[in-house]
Formats: C-alpha cells, structure tokens, sequence
C-alpha cells in the first residue's frame, strides 16, 4: 500500500474512534496526577502558593480551547464542522469566519481543552509525549479529512487551502463569517466539552485534597462542575424531547 493510501487509512480509522482514544491519554495522565501528589517533590509547584495559579492557568488554557470550538460551531451551517464519527460529512466548504484564519479551527481548540489536564499532571516528560501523541493522532486525521474535501470540493478547496494555515493562525486574511453567531447550535453540540472539562478538573481537584489529607477544595471549580452537569441534562433532554434548539439550517 502506497504511503498516502496507508495514511488515509490510518487517518479514516482515528477519526472514526477520536472520541474513545483520548480517554486512554485521560487514563494515563489522571495516574500521573495521583503519583505527583503522593509524591510532590516531583513536581516544583507541588504544595506551594503558586501551585493555586498554575492550575487556573491550565483551566483557564481548556476554557480557551472550548470558546474557539465555541465560536467555530456557532457560525456554521447543519451538517459541517459537526460530532460525526461514523464517516466524513461536509454539505459545504466553510472558508469565512475563523475558517477563513485557520483550517482545522475544531482540532486547535481540542489541543487547548485536552492541554490543560495534561499540564495539571506535573509531569514534564507527559506533557512532551502528549504533544507527540496528539500530533500523530490529528495529522492522520487531517489528512484523510483534507483527502475528502479535496475530492469533494476539488479546485474551490485547493483554492482556499493554498491561502488558510491547516493549524497555526494567520490573521491577515480574516474574512467575517457568513452566518450569524447560534447559540441554539451552540449549546445543543458543545454541551459536552463544557461539562467535561470541569467534570476533568473537579476529579483532579477532589481526589487531589483526598490524597493530601485535606479539604481546601476549589469551590469554584465544584459549583462550575454542578452546573454545567445540570446544564448538560437539561440541553440533553431539550434536544431529545424537543425542538426548542433546533434551527433552520443549523
């Protein structure tokens, strides 16, 4: 098999399972947290008052990652830019918005929301290894992502490629988006990263306190945690049992 087919392949078959593997990283990476707190003198802030800031920081890099999914899903139209992972859907090209700055707007924001915990370990040598793995991981997958539209779309996609960076932004060609901001979309689709990632950071948070023997718990991150749960039942079951977030096109 040609190197290109074998990387489509690749590519095709990550991008059917990219909402399990993560969980595997999530795994490996929630044990290091652990280790780091039985033992803090592996990690220099470990125990310090700046140990408070440094964790913001890591969620405050996740929330980043989840305003630009945020901001990508609420400006485009049904059937792009979506959860599917049963095959490749695209009913359109998306060129203007952030589509218009950077290819992959969805994948550079779940770096950012997938970061942060990683950072939350401590551990260096972790965190070098998920930036490995996650560039092997999307690389698959944009490449079979790219192959699809290119055969769909043909020359308006080559067209459009040649000028938008595929990861890393460039501002100078922003274009505003065609559709108006939903935040019916908006909530019906990103409902799940909101409450993972305070879910994610809640477990690190508790469990953390647990192991040191203490209950200085971020109350902030608990109510955050508790509400986008709650949120996430309500939008859920307004999607199934209703159309109040439904739209036209959207």
């Amino acid at each position: 098999m040609a190197l290109q087919e074998e990387l489509e392949e690749q590519g095709v078959w990550l991008f059917r399972y990219r909402g399990t593997l993560p969980l595997i990283i999530l795994v490996i990476g929630t044990f290091l947290y652990l280790r780091t707190e039985i033992y803090p003198e592996t990690f220099i802030l470990e125990g310090t008052p700046h140990e408070i800031y440094f964790e913001t920081f890591c969620l405050l890099l996740s929330l980043t990652g989840l305003a630009i999914r945020t901001y990508t899903v609420g400006h485009t139209p049904r059937n792009t830019s979506g959860r599917n992972v049963k095959e490749q859907v695209a009913e359109k090209l998306n060129t203007t918005g952030i589509y218009s700055v950077v290819r992959h707007p969805l994948y550079l924001g779940n770096l950012f929301m997938w970061l942060g915990p990683a950072m939350m370990t401590g551990n260096f040598w972790f965190l070098v290894a998920f930036i490995f793995f996650y560039w092997i991981y999307y690389e698959r997958i944009i490449f079979a992502e790219e192959q699809f539209l290119r055969m769909k779309f043909g020359k308006q996609y080559t067209d459009w490629a040649k000028k938008v960076p595929a990861f890393i932004p460039g501002f100078s060609n922003f274009t505003k988006s065609d559709l108006s901001f939903s935040w019916k979309k908006v909530l019906k689709k990103e409902k799940n990263g909101l409450a993972a990632v305070f879910l994610i950071f809640f477990a690190f948070d508790v469990s953390g306190e647990l192991i040191g023997g203490t209950a200085n718990f971020n109350y902030f991150v608990m109510i955050a945690c508790i509400l986008s749960v709650f949120l996430y039942v309500i939008l859920t079951y307004l999607k199934k049992k209703t159309e109040i977030l439904d739209e036209a096109g959207r």
